[in-house]
C-alpha cells in the first residue's frame, strides 16, 4: 500500500501527460497499479523505483494507445497553459484540444517522447530510459513529433500562441 500511496500521483501525471484528459484514467491507472504490484517481486533495484513505474505506466498508455487507436478522443485540461481570465482558459483549452488531436495521429512512440520531454519536460535521457530505448532514438521522435506539432501550429495562430517554434531540437 505504501508503494500505492507513493506513486499514485507520479502513475497519474505520467498517464495524463500521454493521454491527456480520458474517461478511463482511473481504470488506467489501476491497471498500471496491477502490472507493479504483479512486478515487484522482480525489482531489482537497477533503477529507481520511481523510474520503474514510470517504465510499467509507459507500458499501459502504449496498451492503452494501442487497443483504442482509432476511437480515442483526448479532451485535455491544459494544465502547461496558465491563463487568468476565463476567455483565457476557454483558449488554452482549446489550444490545447488541437495539440492532442495533432498528437492523436502521431506514431506511438513519438507520442510518448513528446509527452514526456516537451509537456512533462523531462530530460530525454530519462524518457530514454522509462521507453527502453536509445537516447538518440528517443531524441529524434521527440524532435520529429516537435516538427509536427510546430508544422501545423503555423496554420493554426490559437495553436501557434502556445506551442511556439524553435527550429531546434527537443
Amino acid at each position: 500500500m505504501e508503494v500505492f500511496r507513493r506513486e499514485k500521483g507520479r502513475v497519474h501525471a505520467t498517464l495524463y501527460r500521454i493521454l491527456g484528459s480520458n474517461a478511463d484514467m482511473d481504470d488506467l491507472i489501476q491497471e498500471a497499479f496491477i502490472q507493479i504490484f504483479r512486478s515487484l517481486p522482480t525489482f531489482r533495484g537497477d533503477a529507481l523505483l520511481a523510474t520503474w513505474v514510470d517504465r510499467i505506466t509507459v507500458r499501459v498508455a502504449y496498451a492503452h494507445i494501442a487497443k483504442r487507436k482509432s476511437m480515442v478522443r483526448l479532451s485535455l485540461v491544459p494544465e502547461p497553459f496558465v491563463s487568468t481570465t476565463a476567455e483565457d482558459q476557454v483558449a488554452a483549452r482549446e489550444a490545447a484540444r488541437r495539440l492532442y488531436a495533432i498528437l492523436e495521429r502521431l506514431e506511438e512512440k513519438q507520442r510518448i517522447a513528446y509527452s514526456l520531454h516537451v509537456i512533462d519536460g523531462r530530460p530525454i535521457a530519462e524518457v530514454a530510459h522509462i521507453m527502453n530505448a536509445g537516447v538518440v532514438a528517443t531524441k529524434v521522435r521527440a524532435w520529429r513529433a516537435a516538427r509536427i506539432v510546430e508544422q501545423r501550429a503555423r496554420n493554426d495562430a490559437l495553436l501557434a500562441g502556445y506551442v511556439g517554434s524553435k527550429g531546434e531540437e527537443p
